[in-house]
């Protein structure tokens, strides 16, 4: 099943066509709806389900990671579940997308995490509460997924997690200079959003290896290209530490797919993940020369590394449901 990336160009996910003309053409249904947290901020929540005759097998909840946002590059994998027989939901974390909150500020992942576990459980009770249900996860979005299982444990646990490009630890070829990196948390106590935080190299341009991905990549109107903020800079590399200390507790089945020649997110990382997590089902795909984001490859790399996932959400699928059908019970209740 081909990407719909392949339809994209370097100005908008959808290609020539209007959103309405993109989803219909994928056969799949597609709405939004602003939701109000336990802070009072409105965050923005999308969702994409399969149309008839293709049959609702799953649930896939989505999470984005640092500038992302539901509405560019990851809705269009997003599609791709959906056409595959998932329904599939996302939401713009604060300070992302269309959510309300100060630019990629996330001084504390915590309350991320419960935008994330409020919302995905409340779509999944609405459409499908006895299928399986899992989440896919890119950069930070690993994280934040993986703090959602860990959090979870055995309390209606998901049925599997993808991990693409995971933050289990951030590249030393991307960290602050030093000495800022040891001098960070000061300056975030002093002055926490900040924007003073250098990295070596924008994202964009050291995730995406086709060109005109790139420039697609920069022309989200919903990206923010400022430097990152001195608080959140902090939370992410005290996040990292934090998962690392919990690899042992993973027991979700999971999929690992990162580039091999990533250097945001350190691969070695998310190996180490692979060797202690505690998980019976765990497969890892390291993908010699391959960058950051893997929807950023040639169409070929493309094509070989979303194949493999939609088969592994797929068999996972048709797993659970065949033991459901075979205990009698529902699924993950």
């Amino acid at each position: 099943m081909v990407h719909p990336i392949a339809e994209a160009n370097e100005k908008s996910p959808f290609g020539s066509l209007t959103p309405d003309e993109f989803y219909a053409r994928h056969s799949v249904s597609h709405s939004f709806e602003y939701i109000t947290n336990s802070r009072g901020m409105k965050l923005f929540t999308q969702s994409w389900t399969p149309l008839p005759p293709t049959k609702i097998i799953g649930i896939v909840a989505v999470v984005h990671g640092f500038t992302g946002e539901s509405s560019w590059f990851i809705q269009l994998t997003s599609v791709l579940f959906a056409k595959s027989g998932f329904a599939t939901c996302a939401i713009d974390h604060q300070g992302h997308g269309f959510s309300e909150g100060l630019s990629c500020h996330i001084p504390d992942i915590n309350p991320v995490v419960d935008d994330c576990i409020s919302f995905f459980d409340s779509f999944r009770a609405r459409h499908a509460p006895s299928l399986p249900s899992f989440l896919y996860s890119e950069s930070l979005g690993g994280a934040i997924a993986l703090l959602i299982t860990l959090r979870r444990g055995s309390s209606r646990p998901h049925d599997g997690l993808i991990l693409n490009g995971a933050m289990c630890g951030i590249s030393a070829k991307f960290k602050p200079p030093w000495p800022l990196e040891h001098f960070l948390s000061i300056v975030a106590a002093v002055v926490p959003t900040w924007q003073v935080v250098p990295t070596r190299g924008s994202i964009p341009d050291v995730s995406f290896r086709v060109e005109w991905k790139r420039s697609l990549a920069f022309a989200s109107p919903r990206r923010s290209k400022a430097r990152p903020r001195a608080a959140t800079a902090r939370e992410l590399l005290r996040l990292s530490a934090e998962l690392q200390s919990k690899f042992e507790e993973v027991e979700v089945p999971f999929l690992i797919i990162h580039g091999g020649e990533d250097v945001v997110c350190d691969p070695a990382c998310a190996e180490e993940l692979y060797r202690r997590a505690s998980s019976k089902d765990k497969t890892i795909r390291v993908y010699p020369g391959m960058w950051h984001q893997l929807i950023g490859e040639p169409e070929e790399n493309v094509e070989l590394v979303f194949g493999e996932v939609v088969e592994w959400l797929r068999t996972r699928a048709e797993r659970a449901a065949g033991e459901v059908e075979a205990t009698g019970g529902d699924c993950g209740a």
